[in-house]
């Protein structure tokens, strides 16, 4: 029920990601999620249990330092047990599996003070790495991150399959303390965006690659002169070239009007794409998934026509890429779904 109402941009990332999550590790982001829960009935073999006075009482765990820690209930004379809160570690947010599912029902409902909306776990309330209560701005991205808790295997949880998760973590936590430095490090980029660099035509196999981005790279090319005001320059140099101080300009003004969900969105899909322009080419509707896949793979599909595909590697590859993509591009358009 709580893919409901999701429709097609969450089949759409349910398509790709099962096929690349277990192959390869996911990228790192900068949070963690806690939630509160209630004292453990000790079927988990990576917790670790806190006391108030700080002692720890281990049960099970490793001697990695990737433990839950879950923080002792506060004891007073007329009460046993209070609700307790459980944080998850570092690996919650790489390719590892971390501890046993420790809740049976995920819902959502509308935060308290009646602004976003908020994922519950056994009815207590999914929390942030700031531990704040994790609110989502729409009922559809609540949804959709209630799904992917939903969907955790009883024998752990798998945080690559949590790409939503882990985007709402960064956009929440991450962008509003270090905008700034995302848009620097965006602008940095620019002048050496992938689409921009054009393909020697000296030989057969370099001919063939700037057919193809004659024919794909230049519409895109074309559509950002026309929104933003100023010719991209192409160059064939490996160093990159400089562009137009007008363009820059205009596309960090445009960074600097993002809401934080739609920056996390753009900053995701340019470093999977070492592309801005296909990033915000996606943000504006100007590109689907499959399209802006294609411009990425551009050169490397030409070598595979050319030498063909290898088994393991790139067909990985492309899967990896489409979840990246699909994901943020899913976050995006719930993020903004009311």
């Amino acid at each position: 029920m709580a893919t409901g109402i999701l429709g097609r941009p969450l089949k759409m990332l349910n398509r790709f990601i099962l096929r690349t999550l277990t192959s390869s590790g996911s990228r790192n982001i900068s949070g963690l999620a806690t939630a509160e829960q209630p004292e453990s009935d000790g079927q988990s073999s990576s917790f670790t249990f806190t006391s108030d006075n700080g002692d720890r009482t281990v049960q099970n765990t490793s001697s990695r330092d990737d433990s839950i820690y879950i923080k002792g209930p506060k004891k007073d004379s007329s009460s046993q047990l209070d609700a307790s809160s459980v944080t998850m570690p570092m690996s919650f947010m790489t390719g590892s599996i971390v501890g046993k599912r420790f809740y049976k029902k995920v819902i959502t409902r509308e935060a308290d003070d009646g602004i976003g909306w908020t994922v519950m776990l056994d009815y207590r309330t999914l929390k942030t790495p700031a531990k704040r209560p994790l609110k989502c701005p729409t009922r559809a991205l609540a949804k959709a991150i209630a799904a992917e808790w939903e969907y955790q295997e009883a024998d752990g949880i798998r945080p690559f399959t949590m790409p939503l998760m882990q985007l709402a973590c960064t956009a929440f936590e991450r962008v509003p303390v270090t905008r700034p430095k995302i848009i620097e490090n965006l602008m940095k980029k620019f002048n050496q965006d992938l689409v921009f660099c054009r393909a020697p035509g000296d030989n057969d196999l370099t001919a063939m690659v700037l057919e193809r981005q004659v024919e794909k790279v230049d519409p895109l090319l074309h559509w950002l002169e026309s929104e933003f005001g100023f010719k991209p320059a192409i160059y064939s140099s490996f160093f990159g070239g400089k562009q137009e101080d007008g363009l820059v300009n205009a596309i960090e003004d445009f960074l600097k009007k993002t809401n934080d969900c739609e920056l996390a969105a753009i900053d995701a899909i340019a470093a999977s794409a070492h592309s801005l322009v296909i990033a915000i080419g996606v943000f504006r509707g100007r590109l689907g998934i499959e399209e802006a896949i294609e411009l990425i793979r551009l050169e490397e599909d030409s070598q595979i026509d050319k030498w063909g595909l290898v088994e393991g590697g790139h067909d990985l590859d492309i899967a990896d890429l489409q979840v990246q993509l699909a994901s943020a591009a899913v976050f995006l358009r719930l993020s903004r779904s009311h």
